[in-house]
């Protein structure tokens, strides 16, 4: 139910460990253990738009993932859930039928959050997830972030490199630099009172 912050530089090792927590890294040494199922940790790309196929509709895009987990048999029923979830994302049920290119940076990435919670995870890792966004977008998509965690009892764990970002966000912080995790602790002790550069 907490938001635990990964920072640190550009090549530090923060997307690389969040492909490795949800299963897209495999090539490394050592171990990670779960207190979830994999099936219950969704991952938010930066780039909502290369990660929609745009070919499909996305009502049909999100729709896919149920299918993929065999969530729900009937069609009516499988594209209520989509039109619900895109509302509570902030969308209008009558996107289904449209296509990637016909939305604004901000409601892609709103689709991409609709696509992670259609399987009601409990553990959502945003990749750098508003930073492609303009600032008075970001704000609206964190504050969106925000009230899906508490409606849904929603774990995050939030990549970035903006300290602003961060701060708003997290409950916990952890600094990576050269691959290592060099200092973690309450969000605000570590914005006050960093150990590293």
């Amino acid at each position: 139910g907490e938001i635990v912050a990964l920072i640190g530089k550009s090549g530090s090792g923060k997307t690389t460990i969040a492909k490795t927590i949800i299963g897209l890294h495999t090539d490394f040494q050592g171990s990670i253990t779960y207190n979830i199922n994999k099936e219950d940790i969704q991952y938010i790309f930066q780039d909502p738009y290369s990660s929609l196929n745009p070919r499909l509709t996305i009502g049909r895009a999100i729709e896919e993932v149920l299918i993929v987990h065999k969530i729900e048999k009937d069609k009516n029923k499988r594209k209520e859930m989509v039109m619900e979830m895109l509302e509570k994302v902030g969308l209008e049920r009558e996107h289904y039928e449209r296509y990637p290119h016909e939305f604004s940076g901000g409601q892609r990435q709103r689709i991409g959050i609709a696509r992670a919670l259609i399987l009601k995870p409990k553990l959502i890792i945003c990749d750098e997830s508003v930073s492609a966004l303009d600032v008075s977008v970001q704000a609206t998509v964190l504050n969106l972030l925000n009230d899906l965690k508490k409606e849904f009892q929603l774990t995050y764990i939030f990549i970035s490199h903006d300290l602003a970002v961060v701060k708003y966000m997290s409950d916990r912080m952890m600094v990576m630099r050269k691959g290592e995790i060099e200092q973690i602790g309450e969000a605000d002790e570590i914005y006050t009172n960093p150990q590293t550069q």
